[in-house]
């Protein structure tokens, strides 16, 4: 029988109840039942443990995280270098709150990177743990693609080499290290990855300073600032914008391009401008056919898009505030008038062609709840890093159809390694607006199922495929595919 007890951290409902499941976990390299370290426990919370920060909204300004500039460029490559490591930083307005970053900032810094030239970054590890860098969206060789068990260890440091053969996109990078993965990302592990191509420049969309990227991500702090992770997911109401709570943006009379991601663990948000226009123009894997004019974003953990706001149609002094549902997370306050030689074109990048996919394959997400602690599973099993679930050839092309198939109420998201997506159908219907565009991740709610095609191009060697709620990823919802030739 399920162990009520036992659930602290998946965010399960199951009649009408709240049921907060984590487990035991095991650090990478050791014995199957040794404890990670004191901080993973098992116990019983029903209710917050955290406090909702006094904050004054729109009194702090939201920063945009600097573009990390390259060490040395040189033959066509740009090597960067970047450190791994705890800091403290002020996220609550005179709280300081420990982290674990890359570079130091709870926003790591950016990339900046160019389609067709090449990025090496070499990551030293200053934790006390195993860590990892995943390039989330990227098309790179296995040994770069930050795979679960493959990890720096402790006063290491480790080249990830990124070829940037694809097309402009926003992506992200962050921990991969399995059972900490969790972790990790909640506590700072996490930053924005760009690129850039000639095509896009030539549409004359906003660029430069109006050109802004935006992490979104909900979190939990107890009254020193600390943040809690061993708790209900539900309890993580402190949204945060670029690492800051409500903050302010202040914006001239003209286009903007905001690259909109969600950095959360596990949490879907819903994001409006007050009812005013917004023309999504991106989802992960980079522009859409043509512009499309919304009033709500969806945007599921690991999921991003990007949009222009045209703020010329609104006065010197008038503020917009950017909500989550009826929650505002982000005001905009139109300070002065600029110059805009941007453009919104009503065509931007058609989709590549769908070929004919001869392979068909299921994926079904679910928890193991019969023991004393739940398991995530894909397909009925745990992630076995021994393992290889699907061989797939390289070049072909591949339907899968993905599903929620867990008897309890609870959401997931399917996130795949190496290859985008286009999403098919979605409970047997069309696909959602959130589902349009290339995408690598996708939201598979309670009950939920759709069928998604890729093809499996550039690289040969092993690659996981799993649920991007990470405390589910952490405890087994992932398994493993290898491209052959």
């Amino acid at each position: 029988m399920l162990n009520r007890r036992r659930l602290l951290a998946l965010g399960a409902t199951m009649g009408g109840a709240m049921l907060l499941p984590f487990t035991k976990l095991t650090p990478v390299g050791a014995k199957e039942g040794e404890p990670l370290h004191q901080g993973y426990h098992l116990g019983a919370r029903t209710a917050a443990t955290g406090v909702r920060p006094a904050v004054t909204p729109f009194s702090v300004r939201m920063p945009v995280p600097p573009v990390l500039q390259p060490a040395q460029s040189a033959y066509g490559t740009d090597i960067y270098k970047m450190v791994i490591k705890p800091a403290e930083v002020e996220i609550v307005p005179g709280l300081r709150t420990p982290v674990l970053t890359y570079g130091g900032s709870f926003v790591g810094p950016t990339i900046r990177a160019k389609s067709g030239r090449a990025v090496k970054i070499v990551y030293g590890n200053r934790l006390d743990m195993p860590a990892n860098v995943h390039l989330h969206g990227g098309h790179v060789p296995p040994g770069s693609d930050g795979h679960p068990m493959d990890v720096i260890q402790p006063g290491e440091a480790r080249l990830y080499d990124y070829p940037n053969t694809q097309q402009g996109a926003t992506l992200w990078y962050h921990d991969h290290s399995h059972h900490m993965e969790a972790e990790h990302v909640y506590r700072g592990m996490h930053g924005f990855y760009l690129i850039d191509d000639d095509s896009e420049r030539s549409l004359r969309l906003p660029q430069g300073a109006y050109d802004v990227p935006i992490m979104l991500r909900d979190s939990e702090f107890d009254e020193t600032g600390g943040l809690i992770f061993f708790d209900d997911p539900a309890n993580r109401t402190t949204i945060l914008a670029n690492g800051k709570i409500q903050p302010y943006f202040p914006v001239a009379a003209r286009k903007y391009r905001f690259r909109l991601l969600n950095a959360s663990n596990e949490h879907v948000f819903r994001l409006n401008l007050g009812g005013q226009e917004m023309m999504k123009i991106a989802s992960d894997g980079g522009l859409l056919p043509a512009p499309v004019p919304v009033t709500e974003l969806v945007l599921a953990s690991a999921e991003r898009t990007e949009i222009v706001v045209d703020f010329s149609r609104h006065p010197v002094g008038e503020q917009l505030i950017l909500f989550n549902g009826s929650d505002p997370v982000l005001r905009f306050d139109v300070t002065r008038e600029a110059a805009d030689d941007s453009w919104l074109p009503d065509v931007l990048r058609p989709l590549p062609a769908l070929p004919v996919a001869p392979v068909e394959r299921e994926v079904a997400m679910s928890f193991d709840l019969s023991g004393t602690d739940p398991v995530g599973l894909v397909n009925g099993r745990p992630f076995d890093p021994g393992r290889v679930d699907f061989q797939i050839r390289r070049g072909t092309t591949e339907i899968w159809h993905v599903r929620n198939a867990d008897t309890i109420t609870i959401d997931h998201t399917f996130h795949m390694h190496l290859a985008q997506f286009q999403v098919l159908d979605r409970n047997g219907g069309p696909p959602l607006p959130q589902d349009a565009g290339l995408k690598d991740t996708v939201h598979v709610p309670p009950g939920g199922s759709l069928r998604i095609q890729a093809t499996f191009g550039d690289y040969l060697g092993r690659y996981v495929y799993h649920c991007h709620y990470l405390e589910h990823s952490s405890i087994g919802m992932m398994a493993q595919m290898e491209i052959i030739a």
